[in-house]
């Protein structure tokens, strides 16, 4: 922890300034005898791991890699080949240097906003100081066509097309004939930095009127606006001191929004909220506040934003909307109300609830048959998108009370042509989404031969039924201790729990085997909907702060927690069961993958896919014949 605190010898311990929280007189303590820290300010506490995953916004296993090789210890390899590890090491390569050039250009536009007396009066009248302006290390590029080529040995370095700082015309023809000119001119520059604090893109806004208003980095192998999200390296205090995340539209909105003490917000990349957004913003948080325009064009990116939320909105956490005048975005806002007025409409925004029932009646006469039945059709796919538990269940009955029908009826409604749980073969939760009114699962032939072609109901005709696999069960003995082998000469043997039971069994048992999962199967876990995925996060955050452990010490946790009947409900009596071996977790995993992905299919299949929506259709496919064709092979 010396290496990101300045700490001093304090008797037995050390102590710093917080990193956490802004203070003045240092209550940030850590213990070399217990190998944790504790801030008595703010509150937070943990161990190496847990400070290095919080501080430098890292994943488990980032976070345990870097603390191996600080003190030259090697990580078990994961299961990856040694081709694979090795692409692997050079695209890691590829990326930190792409993140140097960025960097330098960063360096240089900052560089060149002290020497323009216009941007710096521009960010005074936006109401920036220069604290504010240095924090988010804000620069400006000039208007000449080639500035990068006095910040850079060579304005031909590959590099610089490569992370989109420079636009090489006429690329595919002689090298004499190429054009090469700097893509940001006379903006003010904004970079875009990764959770870990390395710069990957940069947005630009222009300083008088013109087009476009905002300029962004094109897709990169370091950057991607559909899952980073500007400012989110610098609210990681500001999410933990506020309790929630404010998500708004426009880089000047976060800067303006931090000067005024929400240091909170983060913004979306010019594009629309994206699930993968709102999954990285509750690894930092359970409370998600969306601030909208109050136009049209708000309430569109309102709707697409409730779409990415849905999946996500478990019982345990928060999503609420916020939507500003119509003349008003959180910048212009704050600066002409104030922190307080803005303050006041946070505490008044929406809950997803509400948002969804709003959403699904708009432009519906709940007077008529014909207007309630539309709401019904217009709120079923977000209903369905939700995770199973008790926010879906109650909003199953406000919607029957708004359209006038019985729970039950609607319940049995929008399950209509869903097998009972005895037909498919295992559990009613045996799908990612409960009550989601799936078909069973088909054999996967060839898509449509042309995307325009209908897709009346279901998957393609040509598809084959079948009846989704038995429960899987691992290799070797999975019989309870005592039971005897003849099935037919006593104890009768209960229901295989699902496939999502037997991954937080097998982890609950063998808490050290996260850190060998890799991160896509990690956030594969995350996802699991209801109490699953409710149980690893709490998995989760339990080994940053303690470490691995047998089953009696995460025992002890979960009951302090109140957590342990939940526990046993998922698996039975963790402690009579055989303990598994790392293979049959593996196989676990394997088989919720391609159950993931076959629901992805059908529900692509039954949407008639068009354009990017069928090509991924046809990746979908190919995953899904992959996977199987692992779990056939022999061995």
């Amino acid at each position: 922890m010396g290496r990101h605190v300045e700490l001093k010898k304090a008797g037995i311990n050390h102590k710093g300034l917080c990193p956490f929280h802004g203070e003045k007189s240092p209550s940030f303590i850590v213990s070399p005898t217990r190998q944790t820290y504790h801030c008595f300010g703010c509150g937070v506490h943990g161990n190496a791991l847990g400070f290095l995953m919080e501080y430098s916004g890292l994943g488990f296993v980032e976070a345990v890699q870097d603390l191996a090789q600080q003190v030259g210890m090697t990580v078990p390899e994961d299961e990856r080949s040694a081709e694979e590890r090795e692409r692997a090491a050079q695209q890691k390569k590829r990326q930190a240097t792409l993140s140097d050039v960025l960097l330098k250009a960063s360096d240089h536009y900052r560089l060149q906003l002290k020497k323009s007396p216009r941007a710096i009066d521009y960010l005074k009248k936006r109401g920036l100081t220069g604290q504010i302006a240095a924090q988010f290390a804000l620069g400006y590029a000039p208007e000449g066509w080639r500035s990068l080529a006095s910040a850079f040995p060579s304005y031909e370095d590959p590099l610089l097309a490569e992370t989109g700082m420079v636009i090489v015309q006429n690329a595919e023809g002689p090298e004499a004939e190429q054009k090469r000119y700097d893509r940001f001119r006379d903006r003010i520059m904004f970079p875009i930095r990764n959770v870990q604090g390395e710069t990957i893109g940069f947005g630009g806004r222009v300083l008088d009127k013109g087009e476009p208003k905002y300029l962004n980095s094109p897709e990169t192998p370091v950057f991607s606006k559909g899952r980073e999200l500007y400012g989110l390296f610098e609210a990681r205090v500001g999410l933990r001191q506020r309790g929630y995340a404010l998500v708004v539209e426009g880089y000047m909105d976060v800067v303006a929004l931090a000067q005024s003490g929400f240091h909170n917000a983060v913004a979306t990349l010019g594009t629309a909220c994206t699930a993968e957004h709102v999954q990285k913003l509750f690894r930092f948080t359970e409370s998600v506040v969306f601030s909208f325009d109050g136009d049209a064009a708000g309430r569109r990116a309102a709707g697409r934003a409730l779409e990415a939320a849905l999946p996500h909105a478990s019982d345990v956490r928060s999503v609420k909307f916020l939507f500003l005048p119509a003349e008003h975005d959180p910048d212009s806002y704050v600066r002409e109300f104030g922190a307080e007025a803005f303050e006041r409409y946070v505490n008044e925004a929406v809950p997803l609830s509400r948002q969804l029932m709003e959403s699904a009646a708009e432009g519906c006469d709940l007077g008529s048959a014909e207007g309630r039945a539309r709401m019904l059709a217009n709120a079923k796919p977000l209903w369905q998108a939700l995770p199973t538990g008790l926010l879906k269940r109650q909003l199953l009955g406000e919607l029957a009370r708004r359209t006038q029908l019985p729970d039950q009826e609607l319940m049995s409604l929008w399950q209509l042509g869903t097998p009972a749980p005895a037909a498919r073969g295992g559990p009613a939760h045996e799908t990612f989404d409960a009550f989601d009114g799936h078909e069973p699962f088909f054999d996967h032939g060839e898509p449509p031969a042309h995307p325009e072609e209908p897709v009346a109901s279901g998957p393609p005709k040509s598809w084959k039924k079948k009846e989704w696999k038995k429960d899987w069960k691992p290799s070797g003995n999975w019989k309870r201790r005592g039971e005897p082998e003849d099935e037919t000469l006593g104890t009768p043997r209960h229901q295989p729990a699902a496939k999502a039971d037997h991954a937080v069994r097998m982890l609950l048992l063998n808490s050290a085997w996260w850190v060998q999962l890799s991160p896509e199967d990690q956030l594969l876990l995350h996802e699991l909907p209801g109490v699953h995925g409710e149980m690893i996060a709490w998995l989760e955050r339990h080994l940053i702060n303690h470490g691995a452990g047998a089953w009696s010490a995460l025992e002890a946790a979960l009951a302090e927690d109140e957590l342990l009947d939940r526990a046993r409900h998922l698996s039975r009596d963790l402690h009579s069961e055989p303990e598994p071996e790392f293979e049959d977790f593996q196989a676990v995993i394997k088989a919720l993958r391609l159950l993931q992905l076959k629901t992805e299919s059908q529900r692509l299949a039954a949407s008639n896919p068009q354009g990017p929506a069928f090509e991924r259709f046809k990746q979908v496919l190919e995953q899904i014949r992959a996977l199987e064709a692992v779990s056939n092979s022999p061995g």
